[in-house]
C-alpha cells in the first residue's frame, strides 16, 4: 500500500470541509474551525504513523501534528476573502497544494535523523506563509476584522480577533520552538510568548484600522522578528549586523504602517 495514499486522502477531506465551509457564516463557522483543526491533528497523526519507522502513534512528535493541521484551518477562514463562482476552484486548489505539502513536510522531518539547515528553512518558510493565511483567515472570519470602510471593532468581536490570533501564533510557536528547545515545558512557555506578542499586535494593528491584507503581513511580520529574537543566542543579539537587519525589518514594518495611515487620513 502507497504510505502516501493517507496524507492524499487527509488533504482530500480538508478541501472538503474547507469547500463546504463557504456556504456558513459566523458563529458557526467557527464550530467548523475547531471541528476541522480536531479532525487534522488526529488525521495527521494517523497518516504520519503510518510512515514513522516505529508505525506507531508514539513515534510521532507532537509538534508534527501542527502545521498541517492549522494549514487546514488557515485555508478554512481565508478562502472567505473568494467570492462564491469559479474562483472557488483555483483556491480549493491552493488549499490542496498546501495542506499536501505540510503533510509531505513533516512527513519528510519525521523519517530523517537529523535537520539539516535546509530543513530548517523550509519549514520556517512554511511556518510563515501558514502563519499569514491563519491571520488572514481568523480576520475573515471576525466580522469587521478585514478593515474595509474604518471603524472601530466592538470590544467582543476584538477579543475574539485577538484570542484567535493568539492560538495560531502559539500553535505555530511551539513548532518553531520545538526546533530549538529539549523538553515540553520549554516549547510551551515559548509557545506563550509567541501567543501574547501577537495578541496585543493584532489588538493594536486592528486599532489603528489598518487596511486588508497589510494587517495580516504585519503580524507575520511580528511572528518572524519575534521568533528571530527568542531562538538567537544573547551573545549573538549584541552583534551589529544581527542588530542591524531586525532593525531594517522592523524599520520596515513601521514605514508600511504609516503609510498605510497616511493614505487612510
Amino acid at each position: 500500500m502507497d504510505d502516501r495514499a493517507a496524507r492524499r486522502d487527509l488533504a482530500l477531506v480538508a478541501v472538503t470541509v474547507v469547500g463546504l465551509s463557504r456556504l456558513l457564516e459566523p458563529p458557526l463557522i467557527w464550530l467548523v474551525a475547531g471541528a476541522l483543526l480536531g479532525a487534522m491533528l488526529f488525521g495527521t497523526l494517523q497518516a504520519l504513523a503510518e510512515e514513522a519507522p516505529t508505525q506507531a502513534w508514539f513515534g510521532v512528535p507532537i509538534e508534527s501534528l501542527i502545521l498541517p493541521s492549522v494549514s487546514a484551518v488557515a485555508c478554512l477562514g481565508a478562502i472567505r476573502l473568494v467570492p462564491f463562482g469559479l474562483w472557488l476552484v483555483p483556491a480549493l486548489g491552493i488549499t490542496w497544494l498546501i495542506v499536501g505539502r505540510t503533510l509531505a513536510l513533516e512527513a519528510r522531518l519525521n523519517r530523517g535523523a537529523t535537520l539539516t539547515d535546509d530543513d530548517r528553512t523550509s519549514l520556517l518558510v512554511t511556518v510563515l506563509l501558514v502563519a499569514f493565511l491563519g491571520f488572514t483567515g481568523v480576520a475573515a472570519m471576525v466580522p469587521g476584522g478585514l478593515v474595509q470602510t474604518g471603524g472601530p471593532l466592538p470590544e467582543g468581536e476584538l477579543l475574539v480577533l485577538a484570542a484567535a490570533d493568539a492560538l495560531i501564533a502559539g500553535l505555530l510557536g511551539y513548532r518553531t520552538a520545538a526546533l530549538r528547545v529539549t523538553t515540553v515545558r520549554d516549547a510551551l512557555w515559548a509557545a506563550v510568548t509567541y501567543a501574547a506578542a501577537i495578541a496585543i499586535g493584532a489588538a493594536a494593528i486592528r486599532a489603528m484600522e489598518i487596511p486588508r491584507l497589510v494587517g495580516p503581513a504585519l503580524l507575520t511580520l511580528a511572528f518572524y522578528l519575534w521568533d528571530a529574537f527568542i531562538s538567537t543566542a544573547p551573545s549573538r543579539r549584541r552583534d551589529r549586523r544581527w542588530i542591524g537587519r531586525i532593525a531594517i525589518l522592523a524599520g520596515l514594518g513601521i514605514i508600511v504602517a504609516a503609510w498605510n495611515l497616511l493614505l487612510r487620513g
